[in-house]
């Protein structure tokens, strides 16, 4: 596993880390035992960071099933203020309810890293100044070491880089095969010291042959990105290569970030998503992947309020 340093943070983060939205049943069932074999099986493999919320369902409860006696070898993150598909709350009250909700269903007693939770669905006013001084509440009382917050719009992500002090920032579906714009992020996440987490580098289902497999949301990718990736997903077959392997190869080592969250729901998927670190890319293939990404001007969607992006 190859390992860098998250920001101005002191954490030196595994290049891929685990996403549990799986553990949470969000993509489909998962049996309890085959769950807390996967988070074992994503440390044994070096995965030092796991990234959780509230939103996921289930997730929480069965990582405080999966770590005890394993906490120490862990990096733990969860998130506050989205509890639903249409149930956000950054208030002060609600992010601490969550944050002692969160810790007593992990079993522990702080959190490694603790973000604001797709905050483009409502008015940034609140987010940044009531949410984002309850998480400096609760990092200064030593219920987390780090904070942040996640979302999708470029726009709203520069903002909140701008106008608070965050030490790490997620964001996704932006360091992928069909996106790249991550890297319009990092001269000014450099500048303000805040660690980019990458993450949905199939760009929620979408690089992947068997598509999104998320139930409860359509896919809000436009025709022109959901045309782009079809084409991958052709020449992958025509190739006889496997399309997500080479978008986790991308993401991993091309998108400039320290980490690329994984959500994955199999063994044989954890297992290739770490391979992807270390496995050279195929240089011709990869030029003629990004040859059918959208038009520059086209490779985003609109997320969340109109005027957060």
């Amino acid at each position: 596993m190859l390992y860098r340093k998250l920001g101005n943070t002191d954490i030196e983060i595994s290049a891929v880390s685990f996403g549990t939205g799986s553990l949470g049943e969000l993509f489909g069932p998962l049996d309890e035992g085959d769950a807390l074999r996967l988070v074992d099986e994503a440390i044994d493999s070096g995965i030092n960071f796991i990234d959780t919320s509230p939103f996921y369902g289930s997730a929480e409860y069965r990582l405080g099933k999966a770590l005890p006696g394993k906490r120490d070898k862990v990096i733990l993150g969860t998130k506050a203020g989205r509890y639903g598909v249409t149930d956000f709350d950054y208030s002060a009250k609600r992010v601490r309810e969550s944050v002692e909700t969160s810790l007593r269903l992990m079993n522990t007693d702080y959190l490694d890293i603790l973000q604001l939770h797709d905050i483009e669905h409502v008015p940034l006013e609140r987010v940044l100044n009531e949410g984002y001084a309850a998480l400096v509440q609760l990092r200064d009382e030593g219920k987390c070491r780090y904070i942040g917050m996640t979302g999708y719009p470029l726009a709203t992500m520069r903002r909140v880089m701008t106008d608070v002090d965050l030490d790490v920032l997620l964001t996704y579906a932006h360091g992928t095969l069909l996106d790249n714009s991550i890297g319009d992020l990092q001269p000014l996440a450099q500048e303000r010291g805040v660690g980019l987490i990458n993450a949905a580098a199939l760009t929620l289902g979408l690089l992947s042959p068997g598509g999104s497999n998320v139930s409860f949301f359509e896919h809000p990718a436009s025709t022109a990105i959901q045309q782009s990736a079809a084409k991958m997903i052709a020449l992958g077959k025509q190739r006889g290569v496997d399309l997500a392997f080479i978008a986790n190869q991308y993401a991993i080592q091309e998108s400039g970030c320290a980490t690329t969250v994984v959500g994955v729901g199999k063994s044989r998927h954890l297992a290739s998503a770490v391979d992807a670190v270390s496995t050279p890319i195929d240089a011709g293939l990869l030029a003629e992947l990004l040859a059918l990404r959208p038009a520059e001007d086209a490779r985003q969607w609109i997320s969340g309020l109109p005027e957060n992006n």
